[in-house]
């Protein structure tokens, strides 16, 4: 046994690496790589792997991950914010074009009207595994047309257990004797709904809390995982979804000052079981049946992405999009999604559809998604005349235009003063005791290891201006510095540095501006001492001028001699004098 899963861990691994590496070069994204890889190693091709069955199982534990991280997203005022894109124009989406593929299926391939509909609902979504990496990587994910892009695959997201219970009423298989009826899942779903939210609130956060104050990053993983996995566990011993588990213990720690690290921990994770189940899904295409109709899986493909990129255009231009970004939408979200592949399993449980019918269906929504990479890459150039400088879009609210790391006595001034501008800033602090007591006077504080690139990148630095390190001590160093500013490079890096050592230390590193602390409050004392003694202010100017003029050529002389240590006034001056 032990063996077997080296081998298949080798294989899977290897092979995904390689080919999500190659279609990541190649612009096409390493969710096609994935599925890819998988149908080489499988059965149909060189047959180095099999049993797709039971690590898809295990991998579906990527889906649940993902639902919990798009929970994390729905803070109660982003969600509010949302609402009419999310229950609008995310939910004539899904209904519009389920009922628009269904007929297509019914028309063109010949289904049953029951078929049809089962194949059809499941085509209305789209890839969020494949469509927010690509809103990521252009620095959209927070503009406008990013946030209408989120919301629709959002509601796509929550339809999934409706479209479940839509193909579980469908079923031709015989009725399970000792299934509860529906009245009594109905009220299963509110009370274990009711009782993670309770859980999440008494339970997690306090959890958190005590993890915080010591200090230990396994510990987040660990509980962060175990968060997950006992929602899910829980909706799955009471006969529901354990998407829905997963979802619901996302959103009920969506408002709290962990959802950073959260994200950041659980992140990988996901990204490893996605991977794993595309694989899967991979393993499982049957090869053979599509290469028995190419044209039956290139055309519905075709029908597929034409159908759905005209109706979310339609759609967009009626909710006030200009054309141009209603076609990039509609372009965007015209693939199939991730969550087909589970609908059709479903659907062939129920006796609905033929397995073979669910691997044609299964190579359809590849090919789409297949395509995708290619129709952005047409759009940039539609798009083309509106992107001048002057036309793109401001800083919006909720967006983070400033994140300031460390929120003590020197973060707060710095942040209190960008809120003075309207600037939107995210705060980031690994003191439990003071994002506590920030919390009681309204602002948000998310707990995380600032210093951490993952953690900037999943509390928006890829769409900040400006990163400003207002910690302690020495934590910061040039390194760091040089890291960040190759991973954000439209961020602008402002510096707090204590004393004039930690500048010199500094000196090669990437920012645009370090405050020394001790020489600026040195300065504001010694004004503050020549004022009383009356000195007059223009002289008081003159004297500081000097001052700033001297200290800055010693400053530079210590950093080409690379002099590190802290020397008195008289050997100073004596080297400015040189």
């Amino acid at each position: 046994m032990t063996g077997t899963l080296l081998h298949d861990g080798v294989v899977l691994i290897g092979f995904g690496l390689f080919f999500a590496i190659l279609f990541r070069r190649l612009g096409l994204g390493a969710t096609l790589g994935y599925l890819v890889a998988g149908a080489v190693v499988g059965p149909q091709v060189l047959h180095l792997t099999g049993d797709a069955e039971a690590k898809l199982g295990v991998a579906e534990l990527g889906i649940t991950l993902l639902l919990f991280l798009v929970g994390l997203e729905l803070n109660p005022s982003r969600l509010w914010k949302l609402r009419a894109d999310i229950f609008g124009f995310g939910l004539l989406q899904v209904v519009m074009c389920g009922a628009a593929l269904a007929g297509v299926v019914w028309l063109l391939a010949g289904f049953s009207p029951a078929a049809a509909v089962a194949l059809g609902l499941p085509l209305a979504l789209s890839s969020t595994a494949q469509v927010l990496p690509m809103l990521q990587s252009a620095g959209r994910l927070r503009t406008p047309f990013g946030e209408r892009a989120f919301s629709i695959l959002l509601l796509q997201d929550l339809s999934i257990v409706p479209l479940i219970t839509i193909v579980a009423a469908m079923s031709r298989a015989p009725a399970d004797p000792h299934a509860p009826p529906g009245w009594m899942l109905g009220i299963r779903t509110v009370v274990a709904v009711i009782g993670l939210v309770l859980a999440g609130r008494f339970l997690l956060r306090p959890l958190f809390r005590l993890i915080g104050g010591l200090g230990e990053r396994e510990m987040f993983v660990f509980a962060g995982l175990f968060a997950v996995i006992a929602a899910a566990a829980v909706m799955e011993a009471l006969g529901l979804s354990t998407a829905l588990g997963a979802f619901v213990a996302g959103v009920m720690l969506a408002d709290s000052p962990y959802r950073h690290e959260l994200e950041a921990d659980v992140e990988p994770f996901r990204s490893i079981l996605l991977g794993l189940f595309f694989l899967s899904i991979g393993m499982m295409l049957d090869l053979h049946a599509i290469a028995a109709r190419p044209g039956f899986v290139l055309g519905m493909a075709a029908a597929l992405i034409v159908t759905k990129a005209l109706i979310v255009f339609g759609l967009a231009r009626a909710f006030g999009m200009a054309w141009r970004g209603a076609l990039a939408l509609g372009l965007l979200l015209s693939q199939g999604g991730e969550f087909g592949f589970v609908l059709f399993a479903q659907a062939q449980r129920a006796l609905l559809i033929e397995p073979q019918a669910a691997s044609l269906f299964g190579a359809i929504v590849t090919l789409s998604m297949a395509t995708t990479p290619f129709l952005m890459m047409l759009n940039r150039r539609i798009r083309a005349p509106e992107q001048s400088q002057k036309e793109r879009e401001p800083p919006r609210e909720d967006g983070a235009s400033a994140l300031i790391v460390g929120y003590g006595r020197f973060g707060q001034t710095v942040g209190q003063m960008l809120w003075a501008q309207g600037v939107p800033v995210t705060l980031i602090d690994t003191d439990i005791e003071m994002i506590d007591v920030a919390g009681e006077f309204g602002a948000k504080v998310y707990y995380g290891d600032g210093t951490r690139l993952d953690l900037l990148r999943q509390a928006g630095a890829a769409e900040a201006a400006l990163i400003c390190f207002c910690v302690d001590g020495d934590q910061i160093s040039a390194e760091l510095l040089t890291g960040v500013h190759a991973a954000f490079p439209n961020a602008t890096l402002f510096v707090r540095a204590y004393d004039r050592r930690a500048v010199i230390a500094l000196k090669d590193a990437p920012v645009a501006y370090v405050v020394r602390e001790v020489l600026e409050s040195a300065v504001q004392m010694g004004r503050r001492a020549l004022r009383s003694l009356d000195v007059d202010e223009g002289e008081i100017e003159r004297t500081e001028a000097s001052y700033r003029q001297t200290d800055r050529e010693r400053l530079r002389l210590q950093k080409e001699s690379g002099m590190r240590t802290p020397m008195n006034w008289g050997t100073e001056a004596r080297i400015g004098e040189r």
